[in-house]
Formats: structure tokens, sequence, C-alpha cells
């Protein structure tokens, strides 16, 4: 089971660390890590993408709270959350298969940010189906390169989630 977990923490040095930390001593897996300043500067959002069974999830939960510059930790289930993953992939294209990129980048509103004689970068943001849809669309083409940026969530404000994280 794979479970969205969004943490806020105190922004100073060493707190990302402090949370990977964590996960190390406790033998936890991390299948995705993202963070970033929120509205407000001094807070930080780290959205976590874990494995495990439930149990597991709520240890990392409880662990996670126990932390100093933890602010408030929500498990967000999936049909709570709107979630995004950035991905840049550069393709090795020919001349002949150019057009076809270009008409299969269209169609699935990846971005085409690059593009020279031999290669061309796309970028698409999107929900996990959707990343996985980019790469299956463009799994015809040979990667040369590729960075994705990991999950990151908010909660769906409208379904009453993520009031626990006001402070």
């Amino acid at each position: 089971m794979r479970q969205v977990v969004s943490v806020l923490v105190r922004n100073h040095p060493g707190v990302l660390s402090h949370v990977a930390g964590l996960f190390t001593r406790r033998a936890y897996n991390i299948e995705s890590i993202a963070a970033g300043v929120t509205e407000r500067p001094e807070v930080t959002r780290i959205t976590l993408v874990v494995s495990g069974d439930e149990t597991v999830v709520e240890q990392v939960i409880k662990q996670l709270r126990k932390l100093i510059d933890v602010i408030g930790v929500i498990d967000l289930k999936y049909s709570q959350a709107v979630t995004r993953e950035l991905i840049l992939m550069t393709v090795f294209l020919s001349a002949e298969k150019r057009v076809e990129f270009i008409q299969i980048a269209t169609s699935i509103e990846a971005r085409i940010v690059d593009i020279s004689d031999q290669t061309a970068t796309i970028e698409f943001s999107g929900n996990e189906r959707q990343i996985h849809t980019v790469l299956m669309a463009l799994g015809g083409f040979k990667i040369k390169e590729m960075a994705r940026t990991g999950l990151i969530a908010l909660p769906i404000e409208s379904v009453g989630i993520g009031k626990e994280f006001l402070v």
C-alpha cells in the first residue's frame, strides 16, 4: 500500500534531514519526497509517499508528530487530495518522427520546451494516472533523460479535509 503524508514543518536548515532520518532509523521506505516553502515563509510543506501497510503508515505519522519542528501531519487519502507531479523528459527524435512526436505531445497536453535536430524535451504535470499515460504514449520514443519531482499534494478543502493543519 502506498500512502501520501503531508507534513508542515518550521522552515530552517536541517529539518528535511531530520524527517528523512526518522525513516532511515526505522527502516521505512520513502517512495517520493518533495519539500517547498508554503504561503508562509517560515513554514515548509513536505509531501511524502510512503509504502507499507496501515500499521506502518500509522507508526510513521506518530513518529513524525514527535519531531520538534513538526507543526502538523495529515494522512491524505487519494480521494481527499489534489495531487500533482512534474516530469521533464528528453527523447531522441529523428526528423521522420518529429511530426508524430509533436502530435502526441499536443494530444496529451504536454508542453514542448526544447527541440533540436536529434532530441526534444517536454514538460508535463498531472496526477499519477496522467503521468503514467504520458509515459505510455511516449513509449515508442527512446528516452535520453528524465526527471520527476515526486508527488506534491494538498487536501481538498471542499470535503472538509485539512482543518487540522490550521496553526
